[in-house]
């Protein structure tokens, strides 16, 4: 059954909003519309429901395909993980920036969060990974599925990066996942419903207490914060326990590690 914002605030003297940042990054290239072509948790999440012993209707599988995947966080390595378990011919990851190095550089250091190149177990499975690669056009076949990515080098240049100019060449793939980070909250039901405000990245506004722009409504999480990583959601949960405890009783006890303005420190 479906329940809306609106019962739940009034049903609650405090709501706590902790949906995620669940909204893909998107690409704007030709052949985007063809079959085979998939933002990342369009292919994981029936995966993983598989995986729970669920039989999902709209299951995506790697098995027997050329798969790409473009973007080189952690969710690339999750659809890399993934596809090499559903056996796939092949997998290439896409990544539009240079190598990060191998060791933490001079000027980023301790407690800043570096920029390192990562090796996860998934990577440690198989594959190719590419960087300094701009893809520029899915193609398709006559009945309108990918069947390869054209890529070209990348060039740095006028403070951009740009796809280089006859460095074009094509990748084979039957299967495309876009694991190209994500732009915020869905939060258009919930500015409609409780007319939350958002921040221009598409996070739903904010203050350092986690409390809205709706008195008694907070937000946590991702979905404040933006896609970062489970430890910040982790201390987010216990300090904006803290504020509703404040909220509800006007003091509180509870220890309230970060405040919803804190971030790591990177380099500049």
């Amino acid at each position: 059954m479906d329940i809306s914002w609106n019962d739940i605030r009034e049903r609650y003297d405090a709501v706590v909003v902790a949906t995620g940042a669940s909204v893909p990054r998107e690409i704007d290239i030709p052949g985007r519309e063809l079959l085979g072509v998939h933002h990342a948790m369009e292919y994981l999440t029936p995966s993983n429901k598989q995986q729970a012993g669920d039989n999902p209707s709209d299951l995506i599988t790697a098995e027997g395909k050329h798969v790409v995947i473009l973007g080189g966080g952690d969710t690339g390595a999750d659809c890399l993980g993934t596809a090499h378990r559903q056996t796939a011919l092949s997998t290439t990851m896409l990544a539009i920036g240079k190598q990060p190095p191998t060791e933490r550089p001079s000027d980023q250091p301790w407690p800043m969060d570096p920029i390192l190149f990562e090796v996860q177990s998934a990577h440690e499975e198989g594959g190719t990974r590419e960087f300094l690669a701009s893809t520029v056009e899915f193609l398709g076949n006559d009945a309108g599925e990918v069947r390869a990515v054209v890529v070209c080098d990348t060039e740095y240049r006028d403070g951009g990066r740009f796809p280089k100019p006859g460095t074009e060449h094509e990748i084979p793939a039957d299967l495309v996942l876009l694991a190209l980070g994500y732009r915020g909250a869905e939060h258009a039901t919930l500015s409609e419903q409780m007319d939350l405000d958002v921040d221009s990245r598409g996070n739903i506004l904010r203050d350092s207490a986690y409390g809205t722009s709706v008195p008694g409504v907070f937000v946590a999480g991702d979905a404040g914060r933006g896609a970062s990583l489970i430890v910040w959601a982790i201390a987010e949960g216990r300090a904006v326990a803290a504020e509703v405890d404040r909220f509800l009783e006007g003091s509180t006890l509870l220890p309230a590690p970060v405040s919803a303005t804190d971030h790591a420190l990177h380099v500049s």
